[in-house]
C-alpha cells in the first residue's frame, strides 16, 4: 500500500469499508441462491466505481486504471462475484465503447454505464474459440444499412441482468488477405433473434451473471459497428491487456481475503491446548500466503502504472495476471487447510474463495496464454 498516493489510500479505505459493511453481509446468501444483488450494483454506481477510469465529460470520475484496480482489489477480498461484475462492467462493457466507439455511441451509451444504471457484456468466447479467439465463427453480413448476425457466444458476463443494455459482439465480417476480417458490433438486448440463454450452473462466481448467447438472423443498424471494420480482433487484444491488470487486482484481493481469514482463524482456533497460530507449520503457511499477496500487489501496481503512463505494459500485465492468479488459488488452498473441516463448509468465506479462485487462472487469458505472452517478450516463441 506504500506505493499509493494519499488520494488512492482514501479510495482504498472507502471501498474496503463498503465491501465490509455492504457487500460481505449479503455474499453468502447471494452465492447460495446464485443471485446478483442489483442493490449492491446500484450502490457501486452511486459511489462512482463504474466511472473511475473515465473522463468527467461522459459522467466518469476522471481517474485511471490504477484507481479501478484499487476498487476491484478491495471488493475481491470479500466477494469475487461482485468484484468481477465491476471489472467486466468497466473493462469489457464500457471500455470498448470509450476506446473505439464513435462520439455518438459514447454520448448515448457511456453515461448510464458509468453511473451503474446499465451494464454491458462483451461477446467474444465461443465453443470453438476460447484462447484461440481468432477462430471466431459468428458471422455478420452487411445487407443495406443493417448487419445480420448469426452465431453463438459462451461465458459472457453481465449479459442477462435486469439492467443489461447491450453486448458488443465479435463477428467475422469478411476476408482480408486470406484471413478472417473480425469486427465488433453492438447488439442491444431485446433485439429479435438475440437470445440470452439460461445462466450457467458454475463451480464459483455464483452471484455473477454469466450466460451463453445465441444470434439467429439478428439485425442491427450498420452504425452499430464499433471501431473500424476489421479492427475488432486487434482492438479486443488491447482491451484484454488492460483487463488482465484488473483481474490481477481482483486476484490480489482474493489472496488477501484468504490471508486475513486464515490469520484470524489461526489465532482463535485452539489445538492441543494452544492457539493454532503458535504452531510453526501454521506460521510458515501464513507467511507464504503474505508473501504471495505482497508480490501479486507489486506486480499489478507496476502494470497499472505503466498503462496509465502510456508506456508498453502487455508483458507486465501478463506477469501480473500469472502471479496474482496463482497467488489467489494457492492462498485459497492454504486457507482451507488452515480452517480444516470448517474450510469445506460454504458458510465460511474461504470455501467460496476456494471455488471462486480457479477461474482466475482461466478467464481473460489462461495461465498458459500468459506464459506464451511472456515467452514472446523474451524472443522465445516463433
Amino acid at each position: 500500500m506504500d506505493q499509493l498516493t494519499e488520494e488512492e489510500h482514501e479510495l482504498a479505505a472507502m471501498v474496503r469499508e463498503f465491501a465490509d459493511t455492504v457487500v460481505a453481509p449479503q455474499s453468502y446468501e447471494a452465492d447460495r441462491t446464485h443471485t446478483l444483488s442489483m442493490d449492491v450494483v446500484a450502490s457501486m454506481g452511486d459511489l462512482g466505481l463504474f466511472g473511475l477510469p473515465f473522463p468527467e465529460e461522459y459522467g466518469g470520475q476522471g481517474g485511471d486504471y490504477m484507481a479501478l484496480g484499487i476498487a476491484i482489489e478491495a471488493l475481491g477480498r470479500v466477494d469475487q462475484s461482485i468484484a468481477i461484475t465491476l471489472e467486466a462492467g468497466v473493462s469489457l462493457g464500457a471500455m470498448p465503447i470509450f476506446r473505439f466507439g464513435t462520439e455518438e455511441q459514447k454520448q448515448e451509451l457511456l453515461p448510464d454505464l458509468l453511473a451503474g444504471r446499465a451494464l454491458a457484456g462483451f461477446g467474444l468466447t465461443e465453443p470453438e474459440a476460447g484462447s484461440d479467439a481468432g477462430a471466431t465463427r459468428t458471422m455478420a453480413r452487411l445487407e443495406g444499412e443493417e448487419w445480420v448476425i448469426d452465431g453463438s457466444k459462451q461465458f459472457i458476463t453481465n449479459s442477462g441482468t435486469p439492467i443489461t443494455r447491450f453486448v458488443t459482439v465479435t463477428a467475422v465480417t469478411g476476408q482480408a488477405d486470406g484471413r478472417k476480417e473480425i469486427s465488433t458490433i453492438i447488439v442491444p438486448n431485446g433485439t429479435p433473434g438475440f437470445t440470452v440463454e439460461a445462466p450457467y450452473d458454475k463451480v464459483g462466481w455464483n452471484a455473477s451473471d454469466t450466460h451463453p448467447l445465441t444470434f439467429d438472423g439478428v439485425r442491427v443498424p450498420a452504425a452499430n459497428l464499433v471501431g473500424e471494420r476489421g479492427s475488432g480482433f486487434r482492438n479486443f487484444l488491447s482491451i484484454l491487456d488492460e483487463g488482465r491488470i484488473a483481474i490481477a487486482a481482483l486476484s490480489t484481493g482474493a489472496a488477501e481475503g484468504c490471508l486475513e481469514a486464515a490469520v484470524d482463524y489461526a489465532k482463535s482456533r485452539t489445538i492441543f491446548g494452544s492457539a493454532l497460530s503458535t504452531r510453526q507449520n501454521a506460521q510458515f503457511t501464513l507467511a507464504r500466503m503474505r508473501a504471495r499477496v505482497h508480490t501479486a500487489r507489486l506486480a499489478w501496481h507496476h502494470a497499472a502504472r505503466l498503462r496509465d503512463a502510456g508506456r508498453p505494459f502487455a508483458e507486465q500485465a501478463a506477469i501480473a495476471k500469472l502471479v496474482a492468479g496463482e497467488a489467489a488459488m494457492d492462498n485459497a488452498r492454504d486457507a482451507t487447510q488452515i480452517f480444516g473441516g470448517n474450510g469445506f463448509m460454504n458458510e465460511f468465506p474461504v470455501a467460496r474463495h476456494y471455488r471462486d479462485s480457479k477461474i482466475l487462472e482461466i478467464g481473460e487469458g489462461t495461465t498458459e496464454v500468459q506464459l506464451l505472452v511472456i515467452a514472446r517478450a523474451l524472443g522465445l516463441a516463433g
